[in-house]
């Protein structure tokens, strides 16, 4: 290390790491893994990431006389080991509220994520989670109407949704589309849905996609007697073009639309649910392109952090994972995240990865999307994990029974309800599950051919991004 950069990081190290700071209640707190470049102190890169990400530079300059630095810098406090791994540690950082614009989340996140990753100090650096004061809570719309809503408009009550991604996701006309949404609707699901990657194609721009939807929605309701719903993605390339797509679901009468808040960006999406919630819409969000800043356990932003942002941002669903689908997802880690959407207080516990306390106030809940690779021999575990408040999304599990989506619906349908039967009357879901399932499949030839088709179907693969405290 230079002798010149060594005196620059003992500048910070001066005046960033302050072992004997107790944070205010008004502090947004974070902290991160960090792996320091050889022969840089942990104090030094902890005290670093601490004023790049708030009001340091590389040296002093004499603006820094002009205001009151010691009101502003964020802090660098604590300093933890992390379990089983000698190679990072923790760093614990306090920042005051006043560094943050008010119902911001983009300005949080250019802050604290924005130029630190690409100093030099460090070797690799990650946010792992975030405390919100509730202070700055309360300057977020959040959910623009949040699960107990959604229930009252869908009149759901007592168990999951049921949801089914339209596959292929690429390639359909638009009238097969519909017709594909239709079915899945009059077999007994409550919800179909846009996948990330459906906008307005060739094959089927995204208006002639609403009409046929919605006249299928209508459809099946008038069949069913059932309130039905499909998630309309209205993720476009500006904003603009994105309010017209919504304007235009609201017009044919859609209960829900859905937008992919991280590659359509924190800005459009929290404009947006702040449209659903003047206009009664309720909003779907998927998490595509999380796995590229979420994935690897030494660089970018854990997931936890992403669901805090978006519960701030705004949106009713969220995908979450499944532990038990074909995409990444640690149990602990996913139950830490669930309560993080759906709960008013989520206390600090590390078994499960939540490092602070978080103080949602009167904020509402976030219904999780478990989706990605489930079917019906997953439901036992699916209710166990997730319980009532959340969506179940059978893509392939639904779409490729062998007898068509209706019987795919009908098979998942009868799988819940007798899920939820069994544990109402006490039965462990996860020992008794395949009992469970087998019993209800007397009643029910749907379910006994879904069951027969993927019962050699699992995806028991390690899990990359364990917890730490597993990890040992």
């Amino acid at each position: 290390m230079s002798k010149a950069y060594s005196a620059g990081v003992k500048q910070y190290q001066e005046s960033y790491w302050t072992p004997d700071y107790t944070p205010k209640d008004t502090d947004l707190l974070a902290c991160f893994k960090i792996v320091a470049q050889e022969g840089v102190p942990r104090e030094e890169a902890a005290a670093a990431v601490a004023a790049e990400s708030s009001t340091g530079t590389w040296t002093t300059v004499w603006t820094d006389l002009l205001t009151d630095l010691e009101y502003y810098k964020g802090r660098a406090y604590a300093i933890e080991d992390v379990p089983g791994d000698d190679s990072a540690y923790y760093a614990m950082i306090a920042y005051p509220i006043d560094l943050f614009e008010e119902g911001s989340v983009v300005n949080v996140i250019t802050s604290l994520v924005g130029n630190v990753f690409g100093f030099k100090a460090v070797r690799s650096l990650r946010l792992e989670d975030i405390r919100f004061p509730i202070a700055y809570v309360m300057t977020c719309n959040g959910p623009p109407h949040g699960i107990q809503v959604e229930r009252d408009i869908f009149n759901k009550y007592g168990r999951a949704m049921l949801g089914c991604t339209i596959k292929p996701k690429l390639g359909l006309s638009a009238k097969n589309y519909g017709r594909a949404v239709y079915e899945c609707l009059r077999g007994g699901l409550d919800l179909t849905k846009d996948d990330e990657n459906v906008n307005s194609q060739p094959f089927m721009r995204w208006r002639q996609r609403f009409n046929y939807v919605i006249e299928a929605v209508n459809k099946a309701e008038d069949e069913t007697g059932e309130r039905k719903g499909h998630y309309l993605n209205v993720t476009a390339p500006t904003p603009e073009e994105m309010y017209k797509r919504a304007e235009y679901a609201k017009e044919l009468g859609s209960r829900i639309i859905m937008h992919d808040y991280l590659t359509g960006g924190f800005c459009a999406n929290t404009g947006l649910a702040q449209w659903c919630r003047e206009n009664g819409m309720l909003l779907h969000i998927h998490r595509a392109m999380h796995a590229v800043i979420d994935r690897n356990p030494y660089h970018g932003m854990h997931f936890r952090v992403l669901t805090k942002l978006l519960r701030l941002s705004g949106g009713d669903h969220l995908h979450s994972g499944t532990v038990v689908g074909k995409l990444e997802g640690d149990r602990n880690a996913t139950l830490g995240w669930i309560d993080l959407m759906r709960e008013s207080y989520i206390k600090e516990d590390r078994s499960r990865g939540i490092f602070f306390d978080q103080d949602w106030g009167a904020m509402p809940g976030v219904f999780p999307v478990a989706s990605g690779g489930i079917h019906v021999w997953h439901m036992p575990s699916l209710v166990s994990i997730f319980g009532d408040d959340a969506c179940f999304q059978f893509g392939g599990g639904t779409l490729g029974h062998p007898w068509g989506n209706a019987a795919g619906a009908s098979a998942n349908r009868v799988a819940l309800e007798a899920c939820v039967e069994a544990r109402n009357r006490g039965q462990n879901l996860e020992i008794e599950g395949k009992q469970i399932l087998t019993s209800a499949a007397k009643h029910s030839p749907e379910l006994t051919m879904a069951m027969e088709t993927w019962k050699e179907i699992t995806f028991d693969f390690d899990t990359v991004d364990k917890l730490d405290v597993a990890a040992q």
